[in-house]
């Protein structure tokens, strides 16, 4: 199942469930993938859908401390943040990344540079379908050719 029918799917939950919140939320997220897709003259992809989410995770982490630091409740918000979060995949954790790229522990080594070596982990992680950040890429690298 996409992505895409997974949020619809949730949405009729949260309809039969008297969820407003998350009903809202997700019908938000869902039109703007529809749009987005239109720009692209393509269809609604788990990438499109994934793209909007990290938008508005973004959106609110930039929002939040603002209306804090005003004196405004952001309770709604911080709700709103929470479910967008929890659509998106989880990183990977330092340890993962080091055991994934263990097999090209050697070519990380042999790299003429730092640059060179973080294309040959990023393009190992891409072909193991990880979800890095990367700072932590960057450290296990280094710790690699160290």
């Amino acid at each position: 199942m996409s992505l895409h029918d997974d949020l619809k799917a949730r949405v009729n939950a949260a309809v039969k469930a008297g969820d407003a919140a998350t009903r809202d939320t997700l019908r938000t997220v869902l039109g703007e993938a529809q749009m987005e897709a239109l720009r692209r003259k393509a269809e609604v992809s788990d990438e499109v859908v994934l793209g909007v989410v990290k938008k508005g995770v973004a959106g609110l982490k930039e929002t939040i401390p603002l209306a804090k630091k005003a004196g405004r409740d952001t309770a709604a918000q911080e709700t709103e943040l929470a479910l967008l979060e929890g659509l998106l995949p989880k990183a990977w954790d330092r340890a993962a990344i080091t055991a994934a790229l263990e097999a090209v522990r050697d070519e990380l080594r042999a790299a003429k540079n730092d640059g060179q070596a973080m294309g040959v982990a990023m393009k190992a992680l891409k072909a193991a379908g990880a979800v890095t950040t990367p700072d932590d890429v960057k450290a296990v690298v280094a710790a690699a050719r160290a």
